[in-house]
């Protein structure tokens, strides 16, 4: 059986990646680093200390898929055991094809010190807009 979570994450950054190019086209973008204390373009002398984070609003479309597992129960709202529940057999769990909408990506929860990113220049090089971690093909 083929892993779903691949075909999803295949799925995503080729859609990611021709919305990028069309959003980007004559727009002057370029590489940056995240430093402690804001970000700094590789063409800018200057560190830009509030840069703003672009933010991406997708709809998830999830193939039909299974996950094997096991299920503990009673649980209370926080997925916590209660009432000594011991772990089931293993068990095989179904979904069915679904489409979540709204699904928010939050950049910026991922962006650290010492992440490359792409930013756009605006305002004459004084604030930026990241649209994106770069990471090498490597990983």
């Amino acid at each position: 059986m083929s892993d779903p979570f691949k075909s999803l994450v295949s799925t995503l950054e080729s859609r990611f990646s021709g919305i990028s190019a069309k959003s980007l086209s004559g727009i002057p973008s370029e590489l940056g680093l995240i430093t402690s204390s804001g970000l700094k373009l590789d063409s800018f002398k200057h560190e830009i200390p509030d840069f703003l984070v672009a933010e991406w609003v997708a709809e998830l479309e999830l193939p039909a898929f299974s996950l094997v597992g096991t299920m503990i129960a009673p649980v209370d709202e926080t997925g916590n055991p209660t009432g000594g529940g011991a772990p089931s057999q293993r068990t095989r769990f179904d979904f069915d094809e679904t489409k979540i909408g709204e699904v928010r990506l939050n950049w910026s929860a991922g962006i650290k010190p010492g992440d490359r990113v792409l930013a756009v220049p605006v305002n004459g090089g004084k604030d930026a807009v990241i649209v994106c971690k770069v990471v090498s093909s490597g990983g």
